[in-house]
């Protein structure tokens, strides 16, 4: 290789619809995981893991990463919020 070679940047292409696929399975590889660990924030698991955290972090682009992980989050509150307004409109129907 000389002064301008064509080496290919390792960093997932958001463009290609392959790189989107490989992306989205292996956070579905990783969240499984972390939903067998019972672990709701991505980064806690330790090193239970780290066999499908790799290939997460190898095939998203980091912007994806963080959204993924604030959404996974964020859907495991809204979860909770939603199961106590359940309880209470059930509480309020029993009286």
């Amino acid at each position: 290789m000389g002064w301008f070679g064509t080496k290919r940047s390792e960093a997932p292409d958001a463009t290609s619809r392959q790189d989107r696929q490989k992306c989205w399975e292996s956070r579905d590889a990783y969240f499984t995981c972390l939903d067998a660990a019972k672990v709701v924030k991505p980064g806690d698991e330790g090193t239970t893991c780290a066999d499908t955290k790799g290939p997460y972090e190898r095939n998203c682009a980091k912007s994806w990463i963080d959204y993924f992980n604030k959404r996974r989050v964020l859907a495991e509150q809204q979860q909770g919020v939603l199961a106590q307004a359940q309880n209470q409109a059930n509480a309020a129907r029993n009286r």
